[in-house]
């Protein structure tokens, strides 16, 4: 199966009830870990690069990689996502690339730093939807702003003061309205990176009443849980155990997200934990081979570990078991649909 636009795989999760993990790539072990991992699940995929990752590997090995990866699994449906695009030229350069989906985050200004008003996320969006959709393109975007900074995007909000950027439902229904987006990334309380909570997040800091309410006034809408990692525990006593430093931090429980995914939730960004998962691997590996130096004997069990975690995100967002029943769907196809 050729890449496909993400508005058909969130459509059938919508159809189906479950969600679907969107992983971040930079290079050649991570996509093999997604694509192994989504094999041994039956699991469709999103596999996004962030502006940085485009930067760091350059737009035509990204591209070259998923294409092996559609070309080695034909079975499973893959969709190619430019993930917080900072203005539309972003994301006209993605789609021009190949990516068969883009964000246009326009919950920041072009610096990707500074939060941005209402009208600007309103005009930005509306534009890159208009040109994306015409090449059968999905596009998300965002409203209100997460905490934290990932990849050099986000406005460095702490946790209190995101609390102070969470998307209000009433705005939501009108931008959806006006911008036509496939997809909306809300704030709830989340932050980019490892250290999003000094404790476990509850209903006072993780609004989840926000996302029921916006599935309740926007039932068709498919919405978006960025800064979504779990941040396990274990894998950061393994970082801790073989050298590292990280001190004492909290994500996302999973079942947090099952719960917005029972309320309308159809995609979940998840980075960090594969990242964890890799540097604790290598980590081992040179603790107790000091004399290694094959890239090859460090980057397999790396590639081991995350996918393992990525298994354990397409279990747990139900949407293992769903590829071989995924229609396909090309990017014209889609085009006709928006005309």
């Amino acid at each position: 199966m050729a890449l496909i636009p993400m508005r058909a795989l969130l459509d059938h999760a919508a159809e189906h009830d479950y969600g679907v993990g969107a992983f971040n790539v930079n290079n050649m072990e991570q996509i093999q870990a997604i694509m192994e991992a989504a094999v041994e699940t039956n699991s469709p995929v999103i596999v996004q690069a962030s502006r940085g990752a485009r930067q760091y590997s350059k737009d035509n090995y990204l591209r070259h990689l998923m294409i092996a990866a559609t070309e080695l699994h034909p079975e499973i449906p893959v969709a190619m996502h430019q993930d917080h695009g900072n203005s539309p030229a972003t994301c006209f350069s993605a789609i021009d690339m190949g990516f068969t989906s883009v964000m246009m985050d326009g919950s920041l200004e072009e610096d990707g730093k500074s939060p941005a008003t209402y009208e600007y996320n309103v005009d930005v969006t509306r534009q890159v939807v208009d040109r994306a959709h015409a090449k059968g393109v999905t596009v998300e975007a965002e409203l209100g702003c997460l905490g934290g900074i990932e990849d050099g995007h986000g406005a460095g909000l702490s946790g209190d003061e995101a609390l102070a950027f969470l998307t209000d439902p009433a705005q939501a229904e009108d931008f959806v309205a006006q911008t036509g987006c496939d997809a909306l990334a809300v704030a709830i309380g989340t932050s980019h990176g490892a250290y999003k909570f000094s404790e476990k997040p509850t209903g006072e800091v993780l609004k989840m009443d926000i996302i029921a309410e916006i599935h309740r006034r926007l039932p068709d809408c498919h919405m978006v849980m960025h800064g979504s990692s779990s941040v396990p525990k274990e894998l950061v006593d393994i970082i801790n155990e073989y050298g590292g430093s990280m001190p004492e931090t909290y994500g996302v429980p999973v079942e947090e997200i099952q719960e917005g995914i029972r309320h309308g939730v159809r995609k979940i960004n998840v980075d960090t934990d594969n990242r964890l998962a890799i540097t604790g691997a290598i980590r081992r590996v040179f603790h107790e081979h000091p004399e290694a130096f094959d890239p090859r004997k460090y980057l397999t069990p790396a590639r081991d570990a995350m996918k393992e975690v990525v298994k354990a995100r397409m279990i747990a967002f139900g949407q293992a078991g769903w590829a071989d029943k995924i229609p396909a769907v090309t990017l014209e196809e889609m085009a006709k649909r928006y005309a």
